[in-house]
């Protein structure tokens, strides 16, 4: 499922300036996109990490191998941005900021996640619909995920961010068990 929306202060606190300047120079996707195969570089080389992590190498030793691997790969500004980083000893939160900035680019965007889980695969056009009364109902515009789980038997779940709202077939049997069982007489 699409990942929650807990702010990590860290990240948030890092990625704002960043997406800011970077829709200042119209290069907020691109920025966003090389910010994140940047953290995942990192995440998948656990041996780089610890690199850019170490206290014992310097700011200077570790700024030209920054230069040396990603120099001319990415924009301008994430290569100073990461600069930045290296200077104030932070580069070990590229994930948590990578995951800031792109939650902060969707919300710029107008752009929110949200999960469907239904019983059977919906058709295409069956997403859209969800989608767009989605976005409608949230005056958004709905980036839909679809998840399949026949336990909820049918109907849906719908979950945005922290928020659930559960239509599935399950949800109402059991609602209505509930509801026999309690006006049963004892």
């Amino acid at each position: 499922m699409a990942s929650n929306h807990d702010a990590d202060p860290v990240g948030a606190t890092y990625a704002k300036p960043l997406l800011q300047l970077a829709t200042e120079q119209n290069q907020a996707a691109q920025v966003g996109e090389e910010l994140a195969q940047i953290a995942e570089i990192v995440r998948q080389n656990k041996t780089f990490g610890l690199y850019l992590s170490d206290p014992g190498i310097s700011n200077d030793e570790r700024n030209a191998t920054l230069t040396r691997v990603f120099g001319g790969k990415v924009s301008p500004l994430l290569h100073n941005f990461l600069g930045v980083l290296n200077h104030r000893g932070k580069l070990r939160y590229l994930s948590q900021i990578s995951k800031a900035y792109e939650r902060l680019l969707e919300d710029q965007l107008g752009n929110i996640e949200v999960d469907v889980t239904t019983a059977q695969k919906l058709s295409p056009e069956q997403v859209e619909v969800v989608r767009q009364r989605v976005s409608a109902a949230l005056g958004k515009n709905a980036i839909v995920h679809q998840y399949v789980d026949e336990s909820i038997l049918g109907g849906l779940m719908v979950r945005v961010q922290d928020k659930l709202i559960d239509a599935s077939v399950r949800y109402q049997l059991q609602a209505m068990k509930q509801q026999l069982l309690s006006a049963a007489p004892r």
